[in-house]
């Protein structure tokens, strides 16, 4: 197994090493000490040399800023700057006072030069000054001082750079710290030209690119800033940051930054994920990227290989990362503990570790339930999961794949419901998608029982929210192609919460007019229009289908006689027309979808099929319905609205009340109508034992 090379040269720009590595930068928990000394070994391991600390909810870091370190935190940090020196990894400690600081003030620039000085007795020898996230107006006794922001921060940048000494590492983050904030451009921006002009050249300047999260970085932007700063840029890399977005993890790999770039660069540091332990993928592949060869050296990529990029292969390098990942993952995080001692594995030197050397294992008699016996991870579902959680701005190949086969499907499923010619297709592929999503499970069963649980834990949220959304696409497709009821769940206005995902922020999200516009796999907004109208004499084989369709799914593989006829079928199948202003009908985008049909004297209808009419049923509710919703309707508020407006023109006939039949098998409108609240079950005399009869009085 081949592993980054630590032994290689690290690339070097002008005067002094080539700065790669972590900067913690992100909002949230902080990591731990442990995390972070963690963080060391591996960056030496791979060949990577900085670790920036800015946690940005550490608040002696940002918000109080001015407040020196008690002993307690004191020690900390001068054994996490130990270690770094151990590990060959320069510690870089920032310090963020743009919220609240007076510039022109020598109180303040005194606090900030003592804070730092403390922390200079902890060891440490290299220093940032971050003016990132702040707002740009300036105070009055500011503005007395200074002509501009940028004037501002430069001085009092400059002015601490000389205190400590002209660090050999010190750097500069700028409030227009990306392409899109400098106005009107990066070249004519008076902010960043001050800074290039100004800013002592030993202080080196950090830069997102041409976003806060930068889909790519181009040699021809980095080359535009660097001519602005008057130095070559240290990037500040958040393409595998996810403090934005408490759903999202990024498990791909460093990618859409050319190795070209690295001469144009004074440094890469990667702020990643806020959770520490998925972050092996993020820094490892960045490791890879940046001992990539030199110009000219032999191409080492695959022919398919989007980049293109003669010395780098991001699909190469995420491989090897899962490869060693892997590793990780099998290992346990209990310091001496045994790995899992059911977990099948192919060969094992040592015996599982016994907690009760008096009592022997338990062994399962004739008959009883065996062992259960954990599957072991696989390089494959790793894999798996980076595509599920790829990058911020694509989905992995497997991910757009069940996105595409799910589009697809959906807009095709009239050929689950009748023979056509994409009947056999459609089948097919609903299969293939069905084996996707049991891939999704094993793959979370086997995370789940990986012996290495600090990692699992990290992970946990995230993966029991994708099995949850796999599960609901997959039991809407069988449901499609009729191999299960119609999930009550579909047509149910008190579902359990796992039925509709995101909380608050997801319903603001969804009350948005372009919502689901901006989703990596581009689709129209998920919000259906419905149309409900009077029903026609026109509509009569459209409803006919709906009502044939939605029997074919309820009956499974019995045969259709095996059912008992229903009074409302002889008005579904069109055989009696509904009553005069008593037929609606429901239609989406794709068509007709759904009706409400009644007639206001159901003893025809109940005579035809040879039920007895006589009874205090027929005298209490003489007014027979049928409503019926293909399984694409998921709103229960269409059918709702439809049922009031037809008891409405019920009641105005002069009908006393009424009443449907549905199958005991039919759990989607027994729970629909239950959920209406004034159906209730009542008997009748003569009635199959799988009909059930729900009535209203009006």
């Amino acid at each position: 197994m081949s592993k980054p090379d630590s032994t290689k040269r690290q690339p070097v720009t002008g005067t002094g090493r080539f700065i790669s590595g972590v900067v913690e930068g992100f909002y949230g928990r902080p990591w731990t000490m442990e995390q972070r000394t963690e963080l060391f070994k591996r960056e030496q391991k791979w060949g990577l040399n900085a670790y920036l600390y800015a946690p940005k909810d550490d608040y002696k870091h940002r918000m109080y800023w001015r407040d020196l370190y008690a002993a307690e935190e004191a020690e900390q940090l001068t054994s996490l700057i130990s270690a770094a020196k151990r590990h060959d990894v320069e510690f870089i400690y920032a310090i963020s006072p743009g919220l609240d600081i007076t510039f022109s003030n020598p109180k303040e620039v005194a606090a900030l030069k003592r804070k730092l000085d403390q922390v200079k007795e902890f060891g440490c020898r290299s220093f940032s000054l971050l003016f990132d996230d702040i707002e740009t107006e300036m105070c009055p006794a500011d503005k007395q001082a200074f002509s501009s922001f940028a004037h501002a921060q430069v001085a009092i940048t400059n002015e601490v750079y000389m205190h400590l000494g002209e660090p050999e590492v010190f750097l500069f983050c700028p409030t227009d710290y990306c392409a899109v904030f400098c106005t009107p451009s990066v070249t004519q921006s008076s902010y960043l030209n001050t800074v290039g002009e100004k800013l002592l050249p030993g202080i080196d300047v950090l830069w997102t690119g041409p976003k806060v999260v930068s889909h790519k970085i181009s040699v021809e932007s980095i080359e535009e800033v660097s001519s602005v700063l008057k130095r070559a840029p240290v990037i500040w890399d958040n393409i595998h940051a996810n403090d934005y977005d408490p759903q999202r993890l990024f498990l791909g790999p460093y990618k859409d930054r050319p190795t070209d770039l690295i001469p144009k660069l004074k440094g890469v540091l990667t702020n990643p994920n806020c959770e520490f332990y998925p972050n092996f993928v993020a820094i490892h592949t960045l490791a890879t990227w940046c001992k990539a060869p030199a110009e000219g050296a032999p191409r080492d990529v695959e022919m398919g290989d989007e980049e293109q990029d003669p010395c780098y292969s991001p699909q190469k390098a995420l491989n090897l990362a899962l490869t060693d990942w892997l590793e990780e993952f099998m290992s346990t995080d209990q310091p001496g503990g045994p790995c899992h001692p059911r977990l099948k594995k192919e060969s094992s030197e040592e015996e599982p570790m016994q907690t009760d050397m008096g009592e022997s294992p338990y062994v399962p008699g004739p008959g009883e339930n065996p062992l259960y016996t954990a599957e072991p991870l696989t390089l494959d579902d790793l894999k798996l999961l980076s595509d599920l959680f790829y990058l911020p701005y694509e989905h992995g190949t497997t991910a757009r794949t069940m996105l595409q086969e799910l589009d697809w499907l959906k807009n095709q499923s009239q050929a689950a419901a009748a023979e056509t010619d994409k009947t056999a297709e459609w089948c097919s592929r609903a299969q293939q998608f069905d084996n996707m999503c049991e891939a999704v499970v094993q793959m979370f069963n086997r995370l789940s029982n990986a012996p290495n649980r600090s990692i699992l834990y990290d992970l946990y949220n995230y993966i029991c929210d994708i099995k949850s959304g796999v599960g609901l696409a997959r039991a809407y497709v069988k449901t499609l192609g009729g191999h299960s009821q119609p999930s009550a769940q579909l047509l149910n206005d008190d579902p359990e919460p796992w039925g509709f995902r995101g909380g608050l922020s997801g319903e603001f999200q969804r009350m948005l007019p372009g919502h689901g516009n901006r989703d990596l796999f581009r689709h129209p907004p998920m919000t259906a229009v419905y149309c409900i109208r009077p029903y026609c004499p026109e509509d009569k084989p459209e409803v006919e289908r709906i009502f044939r369709e939605m029997q074919k799914a309820g009956e499974g593989n019995s045969a259709l006689m095996a059912q008992s006829p229903l009074i409302s079928d002889s008005l579904s199948a069109g055989e009696i027309p509904p009553s005069p202003l008593c037929g609606l009908i429901l239609e989406d985008d794709l068509g007709l979808c759904g009706y409400a049909l009644a007639l206001t004297d159901a003893k025809p209808a109940a005579v035809k099929i040879q039920r007895a009419v006589s009874g205090s049923v027929f005298e209490e509710f003489p007014s027979v319905i049928a409503l019926e919703m293909l399984p694409r309707v998921t709103d229960p508020s269409p059918a709702k609205r439809m049922i009031g407006q037809l008891l409405s023109s019920i009641r105005s006939s002069g009908s006393r009340g009424a009443f449907c039949e549905l199958r005991q098998s039919n759990r989607r409108m027994l729970d629909f109508y239950s959920k209406l609240g004034s159906f209730k079950l009542v008997q009748m005399d003569g009635l199959p034992q799988d009909i059930l009869v729900m009535a209203t009085s009006l």
